[in-house]
């Protein structure tokens, strides 16, 4: 009676062995799941921050930047509130003219001095000729809107245009005029698509 009763509890103790085996296995399934998922909400947590407070990614309209940036590229810019300096590329608002936000390019800013001479076809910031490998073609007279040079950039302002200078509205033009510092959305640094360029 006493082997029998052995048997008998090796024999429950086999068949109960097999559903806790399977457990087991769907329980590390159900883990290596819940990990992974885990992992992926952090990550699109991590980019929700990183895009909200230090990147911004957005999209270029219009030629106003060309032959530097074209109609549909895609641009990643810096979030934070470094000063803008002359020669950077900016995502600007301005009020006064339209609520879409404008790209330019910084020419001057504040206590700067912007003279721009259609006839010899220079820009000129605190008398030294800007070096503008980056234009399509010099500024047309016409295209000076009537304002008068040389102009000083109040502090606290920008004065920017377009690489496409005789196909943008910026700076020149009376409706926009300088663009106070705090209507800056951003620093373009890359051009994401459609081919990768660092822009800083």
């Amino acid at each position: 009676m006493e082997i029998a009763a052995r048997r008998t509890e090796e024999y429950w103790f086999v068949v109960g062995a097999l559903p806790l085996q399977e457990d087991t296995r769907y329980k590390k399934l159900w883990n290596l799941s819940y990990d992974i998922l885990d992992s992926v909400k952090t990550a699109i947590i991590i980019i929700f921050l990183l895009f909200t407070f230090l990147f911004r990614i957005v999209g270029v309209e219009g030629p106003s930047m060309e032959p530097t940036l074209h109609d549909n590229d895609w641009l990643v810019l810096s979030a934070g509130r470094e000063k803008p300096k002359l020669g950077d590329i900016v995502v600007v608002v301005q009020p006064s003219f339209k609520q879409e936000p404008l790209i330019k390019r910084v020419i001057g800013v504040g206590g700067d001095v912007v003279d721009i001479d259609a006839e010899k076809q220079t820009v000129t910031v605190n008398g030294r000729v800007v070096n503008e490998p980056y234009i399509m073609e010099p500024i047309a007279k016409s295209h000076l809107y009537g304002q008068s040079y040389p102009k000083t950039v109040p502090e606290g302002y920008l004065f920017v245009m377009g690489d496409n200078r005789n196909n943008s509205s910026d700076s020149r033009h009376p409706r926009v005029g300088m663009v106070d510092e705090r209507y800056v959305l951003g620093k373009a640094l890359l051009r994401l698509f459609p081919s990768y360029t660092k822009l800083s």
